[in-house]
């Protein structure tokens, strides 16, 4: 038993759009690692690391996704740091893995950040930059393709996670 596809990426890639769209394509049920940890916690991911810190966050998120991963032909949506978790990297190894790679300006219009001014860009440009040098080798690891998202929408991006997925089945 496997998930017919899990994807990883950045916040602001599309997992969650894309997801949406590939499980109605393919009448399959759509997995999102975050839903599944605030239904178990009985909070929302920001009151989690309130209240456990990350640590405890990522102990929910990798056990989350290990589930996840015995679903049968579902599309699974990983939260974007769970692919830090070196147990559940070699857990993705046998799966089929699409990395959607977003720039950062890109991921900025969609999460909303752009409008902020510039003297407070920086810090969220510089985090946001350190989050992707440490994960993007990390998707890249557990990817079995990478499709960019960057001005497509999520219907195009879909579509070709849809071709490289049917194409390898």
């Amino acid at each position: 038993m496997a998930p017919r596809v899990v994807l990883v990426g950045a916040p602001g890639s599309g997992k969650s759009a894309v997801a949406g769209l590939l499980a109605d394509r393919w009448r399959a049920d759509m997995i999102e690692t975050d839903t599944l940890v605030e239904a178990a916690a009985g909070m929302s991911v920001s009151d989690i690391f309130v209240a456990e810190g990350e640590s405890g966050f990522r102990q929910r998120e990798t056990a989350a996704a290990r589930a996840a991963l015995t679903t049968d032909d579902a599309v699974v949506v990983l939260g974007s740091g769970a692919v830090e978790d070196a147990v559940l990297r070699a857990a993705l190894t046998d799966q089929t893995v699409v990395f959607l790679a977003v720039g950062a300006n890109e991921a900025g219009k969609r999460l909303g950040i752009t409008g902020i001014r510039p003297a407070g860009l920086g810090p969220v440009r510089t985090r946001w930059n350190a989050m992707m040098n440490q994960r993007t080798p990390l998707y890249a690891e557990v990817a079995t393709a990478t499709v960019s998202t960057d001005n497509r929408t999520p219907a195009d991006v879909a579509d070709a996670v849809a071709a490289l997925v049917e194409e390898t089945s």
